[in-house]
């Protein structure tokens, strides 16, 4: 692998690994922190400072080294995590991704300017340092630049009051973003390292040396209360890459027996250290070696107790069933690779051509009345579909990636305005298109502000409504008719309908003395310029904002719309297409001229019978409105003699289409418009027929918008 592609790796895992922090932060309950969770901040900021470390940017290692220093004090209990330092960590989380985004653009060395930027944020996190004074008679074991004091004591005699840890790690580790000491010094939270010794035999030859290799081996005589498995979860972040052993205390000489004869450096070595570190004494060593010196070597402990039909303790089974957990994470993992999303938009495009030639043979086999190449090519259309949904496949994301952004905004904006404003979300597994994500993200961010600056009540208005001081703003996401359905709402105070229609007169958009419905007038806000605040904030008031929001939510082919109960809550729903590339069509003729009507929105096709100069059909009972799709878009001719009805369904009205002739399902290529087409309404695209003719994509939404401003009367 290259730098440059190495880099951009790191890049790229570090960006996910900001995204783990801030959402491990603002998941934090300061009135009950949960280990796991201060231990995954810390596990983000760790790795991120390792491995750059790795590529030479000191600056980040340096500012992020201050930021796991006080993630580490929170581990060990001497700092808490109170909402002051959870907003100061998550500023840091944000200097630590500029500082990513300007490695990205090429800026390797430290930019002054950031440096100056990031300064009151070292000043913040210095104040939660206090630094410990080594006392006389110690031994300082150092890291690159910590330092943690390890009390020694006389060997003389030994001491079955201690922990005994073998430790060997593995060559990867430091590669994998792991430094050796920050597990001894998480270790010495759990109690006293009495006495450890570094082990370097598997050092090689200078200049046979890896860099980026670690050669490193450890011996420790631990003091402590904790269990068995409170130590293994000392080193459960890198399990995989190292070999420890744990001997309780007061155990069976056998059991050091058995390490010393499991141990890669040899019996008489590790019996070495054993008696050097006060665990057994000489006497105890030579004589256990001489009473198993013609014996076997012994099995491993979970053998043995096995063997001997004994039940594992709860902790071990624990333990174990924690350990497959995560080695299940890492083969998951390791069956995943990561794929630029240029190569995917030139699957999808080559798949499109692929459907548009398959097309094209299918049509040139029924003309040549071949049934060998008809059924040749029925097959290929088949397998092209299976391709299709494959390659679509790959760019479906779930939303609550998307989702979970919007909890930073809300801790963010909820302290900027002076309101207790939580975030609750639903439908997160809900998977749409990701350049549709991508597109999505900042309307509904607009959304979501505009719900907690002008739909969150302040306190005093809450309390008196006999509301819960904490606001909601609710996210959903769901499937419906071909589409993602996504609802932003709140629990405030609504919207306000006089005041908006008094607006809407005042500006000309609302002739006066004329009836609208409530639909009609929230509708309003989506109105260029429209705004009823009566101050500007730095949130909204502008009167900029909604219009754009539906403007580009209109430009992904959705729509949006927004229902109201003044004094209970706000909900905008806004419905998009699941993919922007292709979709299953239905094809339908008028004319000369033929559209396409995505499947996914069509409910049934009927025949097509009403009395002359009517805009409803009786459909079971039912008045079904329709649209004729001849006088719509004013095709010439005489429509045939036998019409039909296609009845599509949207936003849960159905409506009819009438058309002159169906003729059936087929693979749609969408294909955008010349911007000169765009103020074209109920067109959403075109398609490339196999016959090389061109075919056009009804906008459904746009047409069931227009039937209801249209609103028919039987």
């Amino acid at each position: 692998m290259s730098f440059d592609h190495a880099l951009q790796t790191f890049i790229v895992e570090s960006r996910e690994l900001l995204e783990e922090m801030e959402s491990a932060l603002l998941g934090v309950d300061p009135a009950q922190v949960e280990p796991d969770t201060v231990n995954a901040i810390f596990r983000a900021a760790h790795t991120i400072k390792g491995s750059a470390g790795l590529f030479g940017l000191d600056h980040i290692v340096a500012f992020t080294h201050v930021v796991e220093g006080v993630l580490d004090a929170v581990r060990n209990g001497t700092v808490k995590l109170d909402a002051n330092l959870i907003a100061l960590l998550l500023s840091c989380r944000d200097h630590i991704e500029a500082l990513m985004n300007a490695v990205a653009a090429g800026q390797v060395d430290e930019d002054p300017a950031m440096a100056e930027q990031g300064a009151p944020l070292l000043n913040l996190l210095q104040a939660y340092f206090s630094a410990p004074k080594p006392s006389a008679g110690t031994q300082m074991v150092t890291g690159a630049e910590d330092v943690q004091s390890v009390e020694r004591i006389e060997s003389g005699s030994a001491s079955g009051d201690n922990w005994h840890i073998s430790l060997r790690f593995g060559s990867d580790v430091l590669r994998n973003g792991m430094d050796p000491m920050s597990f001894l010094r998480y270790l010495g939270t759990l109690g006293t390292i009495v006495d450890i010794l570094t082990l370097h035999g598997a050092i090689p030859a200078t200049e046979e040396i890896d860099p980026e290799a670690c050669y490193l081996g450890f011996e420790i005589a631990f003091k402590s209360s904790a269990n068995k498995a409170a130590i293994e979860s000392v080193f459960e972040f890198v399990r995989d890459d190292c070999r420890i052993r744990i001997v309780a205390p007061h155990s069976h000489i056998s059991e050091y027996i058995r390490l010393i004869q499991e141990s890669p450096d040899g019996h008489a070595r590790l019996g070495e250290i054993l008696v050097n570190a006060g665990t057994i004494t000489a006497n105890e060593l030579a004589s256990a070696l001489q009473s198993q010196s013609n014996e076997t070597p012994s099995q491993p402990l979970g053998a043995i107790l096995i063997a001997q039909g004994a039940a594992l303790p709860p902790v071990v089974e624990a333990a174990l069933a924690k350990q497959n957990q995560v080695r299940e994470a890492k083969n998951s993992e390791s069956r995943s690779i990561r794929v630029d999303a240029e190569k995917l938009d030139y699957l999808i495009n080559l798949v499109g051509e692929l459907i548009i030639t398959t097309a094209s043979a299918n049509l040139i086999a029924r003309r040549a009345k071949n049934t060998a190449l008809q059924d040749c090519t029925s097959t290929l259309s088949a397998l092209v579909e299976d391709v299709r949904d494959s390659a679509l496949q790959l760019r479906m994301v779930k939303i609550g990636a998307t989702f979970n952004r919007f909890q930073r905004v809300v801790h963010d904006v909820s302290r900027e305005l002076g309101k207790d404003i939580g975030l609750a979300t639903s439908g997160e597994d809900t998977e749409l298109d990701k350049t549709v994500v991508e597109k999505i993200t900042d309307p509904l961010t607009h959304l979501v502000r505009n719900a907690m600056d002008h739909g969150i009540e302040p306190l005093d208005v809450r309390t008196a409504r006999g509301k819960p001081a904490k606001g909601t703003i609710r996210l959903n996401a769901y499937h419906d008719s071909g589409t993602i359905v996504i609802e932003v709402g709140d629990d405030g105070g609504g919207l306000k309908r006089d005041k908006i229609l008094a607006k809407g007169i005042e500006r000309g958009l609302v002739e006066p003395g004329r009836h609208l419905s409530d639909d009609e007038i929230h509708n309003l806000i989506f109105e260029p310029g429209f705004s009823t605040a009566e101050q500007v904030t730095n949130l909204s008031g502008r009167g900029v904002g909604m219009d754009v929001v539906k403007r580009n939510i209109t430009a992904l082919r959705g729509s949006v719309g927004v229902r109201s109960v003044e004094g209970a809550g706000t909900t905008v729903t806004v419905r998009l297409p699941l993919t922007l590339a292709i979709i299953n069509g239905f094809l339908v003729e008028v004319g000369k001229s033929m559209y396409v009507v995505p499947v996914d929105m069509i409910e049934e096709c009927v025949e097509f019978s009403t009395e002359s100069g009517h805009d409803y059909a009786n459909l079971r009972g039912q008045v079904l409105p329709f649209i004729r799709l001849r006088a719509l878009f004013d095709v010439e001719g005489e429509p045939t003699r036998r019409q039909n009805i296609v009845v599509v369904k949207h936003a849960g009205q159905r409506i009819g289409l009438v058309v002159d002739t169906l003729l059936g399902e087929f693979q749609t290529v969408i294909k955008p418009l010349n911007k000169m087409f765009n103020q074209v309404k109920c067109i959403s695209g075109s398609t490339i027929l196999g016959s090389g003719h061109v075919a056009l994509i009804l906008d459904v939404p746009a047409l069931a918008q227009q039937t209801s401003e249209a609103a028919p009367t039987p």
